[in-house]
């Protein structure tokens, strides 16, 4: 291999793309309340930006003026069109002092009324007034309690530094020697183990402990049903309940199947997580971005959610400055490049909208089933179908349909659900995967329990209702819905009494 410097020519092909198409994509993959924020960052950004706004309390202005007051010609769109990245730091505050020259230029949307800006005043204090107060937390719900125990400053102390390395669910993450100094002594781990008793006498049962049998064991009384059988089997039989061998018990314990199965009911009645309940039960409401409506056809259409979106336009003082001539060059530089900026930015939520309409319908159109007589007609459907019909990139479409949520007569869906692969059955029909699990759970849910279906013999139930697939596909899926092996789904109680023996 030779090594040299040099100069050489070559001619090669690649793909550049423009920071105005870079901004198109980034508009699009936004879901509506992310826009919106968005929208509301650019204008307090870009002096230029302003936001239309219609007060129901003033007289209706002509057609034209309420769609846009202050929308600029094309020549005008077309004269300010500026590609320069210059940057003129000191132009903001020219800006501003404009305004304080000028402010009748500034002041162009019409004041709302002293009805509009009271009924604004009584939605913020009614936002404010439901806001859901903050729960306690778990270390805050302990240390409560362990106010009305009368302990030594040392063993306080202790027992405040267990509730403090206590994990989300509630349990010590480590031997309890992790919690003391390097030098602690013999009596520190004493008063290490009298401090975490305390803690875990504290509500709720269970907490503080350093593993499930020990959490288990915690939340034990001795007035329970089948009491003592409880204990032996969380002490003893914990792996041989996870994977359903009671026999194996019944050999061990001397119980009947009846009763160890009335324990691991009773068992099961237990909180193996007491801190989860402490954790934040949060949930975040989602916006639907499309709407779907029926139309008179028997079809549907669909319809954006973006009557929230604020209408931006570009101000007619910075336009009339341009075209004034009176603005200094920088000035004029500048005010060229931030509307240029804001051009670009309502360009790309209009081209998001219309992106994301057609999209939505192509999917709708090709779901209709699904939407008219529910999930198990979900047919398959891949993005590039719907990028030919649509007529853009694949690309796009996974832009589109990121993180977007749409409202149907179903509920309430992720557009990403109507995408999905699926198989052919005997007779060379398609049909999509969520069909297949649907079948598969039906036929779970139908089977006899006493001698649940294996994997194999799944498969060919499946093939009955015309579906084929792979013995690999069908453990795939049952793991995936937490449907648990033919051991673990199987009665043992029902087995017994019909052969009316112990097994």
């Amino acid at each position: 291999m030779r090594l040299s410097f040099g100069q050489e020519l070559r001619q090669v092909q690649k793909q550049v793309l423009a920071p105005r198409m870079i901004q198109s994509m980034e508009i699009l993959q936004l879901p509506i309340m992310a826009l919106q924020e968005r929208i509301e960052q650019e204008i307090q950004e870009n002096p230029v930006l302003d936001v239309q706004e219609e007060d129901p309390d003033l007289p209706d202005a002509p057609q034209e003026e309420r769609e846009n007051p202050d929308a600029p010609a094309e020549s005008e769109r077309e004269l300010v069109v500026d590609e320069s990245s210059n940057d003129n730091t000191e132009d903001f505050e020219r800006l501003l002092e404009m305004n304080e020259q000028f402010p009748d230029q500034f002041d162009e949307r019409p004041r709302p009324s002293r009805n509009r800006i009271d009924e604004e005043g009584d939605r913020k204090h009614d936002a404010m007034a439901n806001l859901v107060s903050r729960p306690p937390s778990q270390h805050d719900y302990l240390r409560d309690q362990l106010g009305y125990f009368d302990l030594s400053p040392e063993t306080r102390a202790m027992a405040e530094r267990i509730i403090y390395s206590l994990d989300s669910n509630g349990y010590v993450p480590g031997p309890l020697e992790d919690l003391l100094d390097a030098n602690a002594t013999a009596e520190d781990l004493r008063r290490a183990e009298q401090a975490l008793k305390i803690v875990q006498s504290l509500d709720p049962p269970g907490i503080a402990a350093r593993n499930l049998r020990e959490c288990l064991l915690l939340q034990l009384k001795p007035d329970m049903p089948h009491y003592e059988l409880l204990e032996a089997l969380i002490r003893n039989h914990l792996e041989d309940i996870e994977h359903n061998r009671l026999p194996l018990i019944q050999r061990r314990t001397g119980y009947s199947i009846e009763q160890i199965q009335e324990a691991i009911d009773e068992l099961r009645k237990l909180n193996p997580k007491p801190g989860a309940a402490f954790g934040d039960a949060h949930v975040p409401v989602v916006t639907p971005d499309v709407f779907i409506e029926p139309t008179d056809g028997g079809g549907w259409k669909v319809r954006l959610e973006d009557g929230n979106t604020p209408q931006l336009y570009i101000s007619r003082y910075y336009r009339q400055l341009l075209s004034s001539g009176k603005a200094k060059p920088e000035e004029k530089e500048y005010v060229k490049r931030k509307i240029n900026a804001a051009q670009w930015l309502i360009e790309s939520i209009e081209q998001r909208r219309n992106t994301l309409t057609r999209v939505s319908q192509a999917i709708v159109d090709h779901q209709a089933e699904f939407l008219n007589q529910g999930p198990e007609y979900i047919e398959p459907l891949k993005m590039q179908q719907i990028a030919d019909k649509v007529g853009v990139h694949v690309t796009t479409v996974s832009r589109a349909v990121d993180d977007k949520w749409i409202q149907t007569p179903r509920g309430i869906f992720p557009l990403k659900r109507f995408f999905g692969g699926g198989t052919v059955t005997a007779s060379g029909e398609e049909v999509a995967w969520d069909k297949v699990r649907l079948k598969l759970q039906e036929i779970i849910d139908k089977e006899d329990k006493s001698h649940p279906l294996s994997d194999d013999e799944l498969v060919k139930e499946l093939a009955k209702h015309g579906i084929t697939v792979a013995r690999r596909t069908v453990t795939k899926y049952r793991k995936a819905m937490n449907i648990p092996s033919s051991r673990q789904r199987r009665d043992w109680t029902t087995q017994t009494s019909a052969n009316g023996k112990k097994s």
